[in-house]
Parts: C-alpha cells; sequence; structure tokens
C-alpha cells in the first residue's frame, strides 16, 4: 500500500519516467513481507537499458526491475535505498519520510 504522496508528485514522476529520465518517487509503504521498512523509493526510466546500465552501478539485477508496467522501476527499501538516494543527491525524498531524525 503507497501512501504519502501528492498527485502532483506522482504525476511529474510518471512525466519524467516517460520522458526517459531516470526519476525518483519516495512514499510510505507497508508490507508484511518487509517488517521495519515503511518507505520504498522507486527509481524509473522507460528507457529500460538505461534503467538496466543505471541499476548495475548499484548492484541492481535487471530481473528486480518491475518491467512489465507502463513505468519501468526499480523498488528500493532499506539501507540500499539510502545509500542510493545519497549517491543520487535525492536523500531529501527519504528525509521527509524521518521527520530529520535518523542517522542517514
Amino acid at each position: 500500500m503507497a501512501f504519502g504522496i501528492k498527485r502532483q508528485e506522482l504525476q511529474a514522476w510518471k512525466e519524467a519516467v516517460s520522458r526517459g529520465e531516470i526519476a525518483f518517487l519516495t512514499h510510505y509503504w507497508l508490507d508484511d513481507r518487509f517488517p521495519g521498512v515503511n518507505t520504498v523509493t522507486k527509481a524509473g526510466c522507460c528507457d529500460i537499458e538505461k534503467l538496466i546500465s543505471w541499476g548495475r552501478q548499484y548492484g541492481l539485477r535487471p530481473e528486480w526491475m518491475h518491467a512489465r508496467e507502463k513505468y519501468p522501476h526499480f523498488d528500493l527499501l532499506g539501507e540500499r535505498q539510502t545509500e542510493i538516494l545519497k549517491a543520487e543527491q535525492r536523500l531529501e525524498q527519504l528525509l521527509r519520510f524521518k521527520n530529520g531524525k535518523n542517522n542517514l
């Protein structure tokens, strides 16, 4: 279940993905399969080869990509989410869900 984002944020992410940009969207997320994880970042791009190449630099395997959808993306969770957002200088997306109380 995704929540905590505004419609215009989702629309902006979809537009960036459709333009072939590597775009990031972080939101609250609850899934019993991942206890203790309450956010996910979707790193997407409509250019699948570009997305695969981008993901390789972070050790993301192509088979982890959600490519069957209109907006291909990787789901970034936990420590890897933090590491990648730091490296991409997009940590503000995660910090807004952590209320600034973290050791990122």
